[in-house]
């Protein structure tokens, strides 16, 4: 009998090969994604000394303030935005995107799409 692998343990395993090949420096750091089932987060992060260099996720007031639901597109694109917004306060243009084993679209890629018009570079 073969036994299917969850959706998690499979995410994981992309995610480390993804982590294999990009990592984050003091000149173009890594734009690291998390999506939960209730929420995201995106940091910003020097993998070179381990520091987390900015930070946003939709349990912060700025970013689910006015929004009905924090875990759908409308959350993912307002969240792109606060974070280019504090990536360019640091001075951070451009970034590695990391985008934690998740597949491209939906919610990934509105957060990236938002996060490129807001002037982050990736």
């Amino acid at each position: 009998m073969i036994k299917k692998k969850s959706r998690a343990i499979v995410r994981q395993d992309k995610h480390k090969r993804i982590r294999n090949k990009i990592s984050g420096t003091a000149e173009m750091p890594r734009l690291a994604v998390f999506r939960s089932n209730n929420h995201m987060y995106a940091q910003i992060i020097d993998d070179t000394v381990g520091n987390t260099l900015a930070s946003a996720s939709t349990l912060d007031k700025e970013v689910s303030k006015g929004l009905d639901k924090t875990n759908n597109v409308d959350a993912a694109k307002k969240l792109g935005e606060v974070m280019a917004k504090r990536a360019l306060d640091k001075n951070i243009k451009t970034v590695v995107f990391d985008r934690g084993g998740f597949i491209y679209a939906g919610k990934i890629q509105a957060f990236a799409d938002s996060a490129r018009e807001a002037g982050l570079e990736f």
